[in-house]
C-alpha cells in the first residue's frame, strides 16, 4: 500500500519548512546562535563580510518578515556577542568569532541539506526551486498590497 502524494499547498510547504528548520536549530544550538542571527551572518558574509547597518536591518525585515525593532535587536545582540563589529560609519563587519560561528552553521546546514536532498533528481529540485521562488514573489506582492 503506497501513501498518496498530497497536493502542494501551504500546509505541505509549511511542514517541510518547519521540519528542516527544526533540524537546522540543532546546528544553531551547538553554535550558540539563533535563526535570526544566522540569517544576518549569511547576509553580511554574502556582501564580503561588511554591510551597512540599514541594509542588514532591511534584509532581516524583508527576508524574515519581522518588525524593524526585532531586526535592530538582533544586530545589537550580535555586536554584544562580538559576532559583528560596527564602525562610526554604521558599517557592520564580521569579526573572527562571527566568521567561525557562520562557518560552523554553514557546514552543519550543508550536511543537513545533503541528507534532505539526497537522491532527489536535479530536475525535480530545479522545479521545486522555481515554484517556491514564484510563490515567495506572489506572497510578497500580497503583503505589499495589504
Amino acid at each position: 500500500m503506497s501513501i498518496p502524494t498530497p497536493p502542494v499547498n501551504g500546509q505541505v510547504i509549511g511542514l517541510a519548512h518547519y521540519a528542516s528548520r527544526a533540524a537546522l536549530e540543532t546546528v544553531l544550538a551547538r553554535a550558540g546562535s539563533t535563526f535570526n542571527q544566522s540569517v544576518a551572518l549569511r547576509a553580511v558574509s554574502d556582501q564580503g563580510s561588511t554591510l551597512e547597518r540599514g541594509r542588514l536591518v532591511g534584509r532581516l525585515t524583508g527576508t524574515l518578515k519581522i518588525e524593524e525593532s526585532v531586526a535592530e535587536e538582533t544586530v545589537a545582540e550580535m555586536t554584544a556577542l562580538k559576532l559583528l563589529t560596527e564602525t562610526d560609519a554604521e558599517l557592520l563587519s564580521l569579526t573572527d568569532h562571527g566568521r567561525e560561528v557562520f562557518e560552523e552553521i554553514r557546514t552543519g546546514g550543508n550536511e543537513i541539506a545533503a541528507r534532505l536532498y539526497a537522491d532527489i533528481p536535479a530536475e525535480d529540485l530545479a522545479t521545486v526551486g522555481r515554484v517556491l521562488t514564484l510563490l515567495t514573489e506572489r506572497a510578497n506582492a500580497v503583503l505589499a498590497d495589504a
